[in-house]
């Protein structure tokens, strides 16, 4: 196996991990509890865990993420005071219908990047428009605050 091979197969099975851990809590009935604290951890900790990954602007959150962990790939694109990105797929989302458990999305994608935007610039805002559980696309904005310049 080659390295590429290699950490395409650890993707995989850190996926399958996540999927996983989402159906126990959602047959718990833990889910929506837990992804509400965890949120808060990931404000607090976003500046550090942006560090961690080498990102240093919001597309970077985008960009970095999509190929450590191999999900999706994110398109990217500035728009005035921000950017917007878009993905059609995610391997994590897809995992998680096919095993009955509810949406990982904000625990394991979105309240993270949340906090490393807001770790980088606690004057931006990410805002989901989309999300491919109930979509057909995930689509995301940040953007700064006004008067935060």
């Amino acid at each position: 196996m080659n390295p590429d091979q290699h950490i395409r197969l650890l993707q995989l099975a850190y996926a399958n991990v996540l999927a996983d851990a989402v159906l126990q809590m959602t047959i718990e009935g833990v889910l929506e509890r837990v992804t509400e604290r965890k949120r808060q951890e990931q404000i607090e900790q976003g500046a550090a865990k942006a560090a961690n990954f080498g990102i240093t602007s919001p597309e970077d959150v985008f960009t970095a993420l999509g190929t450590a962990f191999g999900c999706t790939t994110w398109t990217v694109t500035p728009r005035g005071d921000g950017v917007e990105a878009e993905t059609g797929s995610c391997l994590l989302c897809a995992l998680a219908k096919q095993k009955g458990a509810d949406s990982p999305c904000r625990l394991y994608c979105l309240d993270p990047m949340v906090g490393m935007v807001k770790g980088l610039d606690p004057g931006a805002e990410m805002k989901v428009h989309e999300t491919l559980w109930n979509g057909s696309a995930c689509r995301v904005e940040v953007r700064r605050l006004k008067g935060t310049h």
